[in-house]
């Protein structure tokens, strides 16, 4: 079946990163901004983390982004929940300082402009664990804009997380399309790659490749930019 649909991860696939050096560069902006309104460093830290585990666990109950300041709430009290517009101006501001933790690969923006005048439709399939700010604004790091997608997945629209095999069936009924219409493009081989037990074509993009359970990635077609390219012209 032909490809129609390409789905990009972003954070360490179309966005060059140290996954560690980006998340230390992240939080130290973030308690910077919130430590006037109270919030002590490693107490935010550890519930910022622990509302990533709720949003990861979500089993598609609520939107992702309900599912965060529902466990925010449970550590800080509801009435906490009056400060997010905090948190959302630090995404629409502040949040830029991490761009300088990020690395920048031409061939990220230029491939994204190749395959949307072939005619393929382009979606941002990134980890929806993050506000839309943030994630517009990570994909304008990259030298595209939100508009070069068809749709990019978010806290606020999606309701479950990768690597569970229920966001991309969410992605597949947002598209109205079959599995195997579609190719991923990711970095990471548990988060990315399992979108291949559903029936995706897959392409491991290696340049930033996380492997924490050091699978066997011979299995999976990979390389960079040029290889993903010709990988693409190779299923034509």
């Amino acid at each position: 079946m032909k490809i129609k649909y390409i789905l990009f991860d972003l954070d360490g696939t179309l966005l060059p990163m140290d996954q560690d050096v980006f998340t230390k560069a992240y939080f130290k902006l973030l308690c910077q901004k919130a430590a006037p309104y109270g919030y002590e460093p490693k107490k935010l830290i550890d519930t910022v983390w622990a509302g990533t585990a709720a949003m990861v666990k979500n089993d598609g109950r609520v939107t992702n982004e309900t599912a965060f300041w529902e466990k925010f709430s449970e550590v800080y009290g509801s009435e906490k929940l009056a400060d997010k517009s905090i948190f959302d101006d630090f995404y629409a501001n502040e949040f830029s300082g991490a761009k300088d933790s990020c690395g920048f690969n031409e061939k990220a923006a230029q491939t994204v402009h190749a395959l949307k005048k072939a005619g393929y439709t382009t979606v941002l399939a990134t980890n929806p664990i993050f506000p839309s700010t943030a994630t517009q604004a990570r994909i304008r790091w990259v030298g595209l804009e939100p508009s070069d997608f068809l749709f990019c997945t978010s806290y606020e629209n999606i309701s479950h997380c990768k690597p569970n095999p229920e966001y991309y069936k969410d992605i597949l009924k947002r598209l109205d399309a079959k599995a195997e219409e579609c190719l991923m493009v990711g970095n990471d081989v548990s988060e990315d790659m399992i979108a291949n037990t559903l029936g995706f074509n897959v392409f491991l993009l290696t340049d930033c490749m996380i492997n924490k359970e050091n699978k066997d990635i011979s299995i999976y077609p990979n390389g960079g930019f040029d290889e993903l390219n010709k990988y693409i012209k190779s299923m034509e």
